[in-house]
């Protein structure tokens, strides 16, 4: 009787379970039975396995052979688990030695020739892999980049289980012929989910068609719209947009992420995890630097936007924008059921999604743009336009983004149509806008601030800090809350839209160098909350 194990991982989400692959032979006539709660795709590599041992000049064991993984509660999908299953089975034949795989973990799929093909959610795995003390790892060549994220862990890349064989064995390693120059990579294939495309959901290339990255000095006017995406910048506060077709609210959107200061490293990490297990991590770049940007069409459905699919959920938009910009061009046009979805992350900063197949909680922390027309014609606010929806069609049109979910956007900004003057009145760079570098510094010194503020506390921007810490903790100055108070009292305010004001008056008084929130910080904070003038100019940087 043979006996070997090895390790490989589990995802459940974007976490890992590591999961330890034994396998047993035993007399009897020959079979193969895997056990352990695997999926349909796992179930058949045993055909995948058998084919790859065998091509890769290694005797199949002509024995009863059970492959186990454990814990069998824990549900298993995918091929990654090939390798160390391909690498038990040896071991428990005594092709290799079974003690130099038991505390390897082994990630990858093979090919029925043999080869180590990549697979979806490296990262997560090693991560997971390494928070239980492991330190080697074995993957496809194709992700060992992606692996060596990982501090503290040994990651070992191989094209091939003969070249796997040859290393734990220390035989001479077969040099695997590679790929023609110029030849499509099929091994690429397993790291790209279906249909998503290469780079969906990665901010810095600019939208489709642009062969550079959007520049806040193409926008012509909107200066109200302007500091209001500055603000949201600088505190990561959401954001909606209001006004007629054309005004340039896309425009803004697309040029928030390029405000954003770059990922730090563990959020870095934190957004290629996410991407990887959604398969839309871009091949030879396995670090997410900067800020992802999303923007999901109107038709999108719950599953898509929150995380959902058959089996355990797959991440879905709000994860992939985890750390960068959510923006739902045309919002009323998305199903309100969708829309209230997006409550909870919201607040929390992550999605708690349940099935039958097991609870899933995925991180969902980011900025959200709306953008929105006045009515289904987008005439509405225009004079001498012509609008002819009737008042009940406007104010359903109006009413699907819910109160409770306008409670949640702090700042909210009506785009007025460009005026001639403002489209072809300047010409050159003389009349063009502040660009988009000149205002990330500034975002960039007012979130350093902020950051200093914080410092030894589990926030790192405004919006994070929760409403009675701003209260008892860090007080605004001397009666410049009460214009707040007043619209408190009449019912303009709710608690959490005054919580929400302090947030924003925060980032604002950052903006401007001040040590803390003025009477004319919290009125802007107002005016950008509330839409009604205060007679706060908003001009120029948030008038700094």
């Amino acid at each position: 009787m043979g006996f070997a194990r090895t390790c490989s991982v589990a995802l459940v989400g974007v976490e890992g379970v590591v999961v330890e692959v034994q396998a047993d032979l035993e007399p009897g006539v020959a079979a193969f039975a895997l056990v352990g709660l695997p999926d349909k795709s796992l179930v058949e590599s045993r055909d995948r396995v058998r084919a790859a041992i065998v091509n890769s000049e290694a005797e199949w064991p002509q024995k009863k052979l059970t492959v186990g993984l454990s814990p069998a509660s824990v549900p298993k999908s995918g091929s990654g688990f090939d390798l160390a299953v391909a690498c038990a089975v040896l071991g428990a034949a005594e092709r290799i030695d079974p003690s130099a795989i038991a505390d390897l973990v082994l990630i990858g799929e093979l090919g029925l020739d043999g080869r180590a093909r990549p697979v979806r959610g490296v990262l997560p795995a090693v991560l997971a892999a390494a928070e239980a003390g492991y330190r080697q790892v074995v993957v496809p060549e194709q992700t060992a980049g992606e692996a060596a994220l990982v501090p503290g862990v040994s990651v070992l890349g191989v094209r091939s289980l003969r070249q796997l064989i040859a290393l734990l064995c220390d035989e001479p390693v077969p040099q695997e012929e590679p790929d023609e120059e110029g030849r499509p990579d099929a091994m690429l294939a397993g790291l790209l989910l279906p249909g998503a495309g290469v780079g969906t959901g990665l901010a810095g290339g600019g939208s489709p068609g642009e062969g550079h990255p959007p520049d806040l000095a193409e926008v012509v006017g909107q200066h109200a719209a302007r500091a209001a995406l500055e603000v949201a910048a600088a505190g990561a506060h959401h954001l909606l947009l209001q006004g007629p077709p054309g005004a340039g609210k896309t425009m803004l959107a697309e040029r928030l992420p390029g405000l954003l200061p770059p990922l730090t490293r563990r959020e870095s990490l934190e957004v290629t995890a996410v991407h990887s297990v959604a398969g839309i991590l871009p091949p030879g770049e396995p670090l997410v630097r900067a800020a992802p940007y999303c923007a999901p069409h109107h038709s999108a459905t719950t599953q898509s936007l929150v995380g959902g699919g058959q089996g355990l959920p797959r991440p879905g938009a709000v994860s992939l924008a985890h750390r960068g910009v959510l923006f739902l061009d045309e919002a009323p046009e998305f199903s309100t059921k969708v829309l209230d979805a997006l409550r909870q992350p919201l607040e929390s900063g992550y999605v708690v999604v349940a099935r039958s197949a097991g609870v899933v909680r995925l991180p969902a922390r980011f900025l959200m743009a709306l953008a929105a027309n006045p009515c289904p014609c987008g005439r509405h606010t225009l004079l001498g336009t012509g609008c002819e929806c009737p008042p009940a069609v406007i104010r359903r049109y109006q009413a699907r983004l819910s109160g409770p979910l306008l409670d949640r956007v702090d700042l909210r900004v009506e785009v007025e149509p460009v005026s001639r003057s403002d489209l072809l009145g300047h010409r050159g760079h003389e009349g063009r806008g502040e660009s988009s570098a000149a205002v990330a510094a500034r975002i960039q010194e007012a979130r350093a601030r902020a950051a200093a503020r914080l410092d030894g506390t589990p926030w790192s921007v405004n919006s994070e800090v929760p409403g009675h810490e701003l209260r008892i903790r860090w007080q605004v100055a001397p009666g410049a809350l009460a214009a707040a108070e007043r619209d408190m009292e009449r019912g303009l305010l709710t608690a959490r839209g005054m919580d929400r004001v302090l947030r924003v008056a925060w980032t604002v008084a950052d903006l401007r160098g001040h040590d803390r929130p003025a009477a004319e910080d919290v009125q802007l904070s107002l005016q950008l909350r509330t839409g009604i003038a205060r007679g706060v100019p908003t001009v120029g940087g948030v008038r700094l």
